[in-house]
């Protein structure tokens, strides 16, 4: 992430690693999603790349690999693209790295929730980070849609 900082772009981490830092029992990830501004992606590509790591490109994303086993995965989703804007810089396990806002984290996992096209376990991840947000920030219960409240109440 260095790398992105140095070259000035506007980029924040979203999905598991943005709710370990929002939520107060972290679990493992073993994937960095990240986004950055929208006319930023294409750079952003070119420095990964020149700091070692090879590209895959996908419909929605850009997906990294370097030499561990820890992947980057560039969302090129337009939902996303304001999310750097309103990131907040925090120190994640040490790292210091910029962080999706708190109620960006939890709408980008409404969204992938409610995505019925995603694997069953995939989708009951992003419900457990759900959980986790609301369970430490308990004032997001309200910014939920009724289907997931209702799923909340059921547990």
């Amino acid at each position: 992430m260095q790398a992105l900082e140095h070259a000035e772009l506007k980029w924040c981490v979203i999905g598991g690693v943005a709710v370990n830092h929002w939520a107060a029992e972290p679990m493992v990830t073993r994937d960095l999603d990240l986004v950055v501004a929208a006319e930023d992606i294409e750079r952003a590509g070119v420095i990964l790349a020149e700091a070692g790591f090879v590209a895959e490109s996908h419909e929605w994303s850009i997906h990294f690999t370097g030499k561990s086993s820890v992947s980057i995965q560039l969302s090129t989703e337009s939902c996303y693209r304001d999310f750097p804007s309103r990131a907040e810089a925090a120190d994640v396990h040490g790292i210091l790295m910029r962080v999706a806002s708190l109620r960006d984290t939890l709408d980008g996992k409404v969204r992938a929730y409610s995505d019925a096209s995603r694997r069953q376990s995939k989708r009951l991840k992003d419900l457990a980070d759900i959980v986790r947000l609301v369970e430490s920030h308990p004032e997001l219960r309200s910014c939920l849609p009724d289907s997931i409240k209702d799923q909340l109440e059921a547990k």
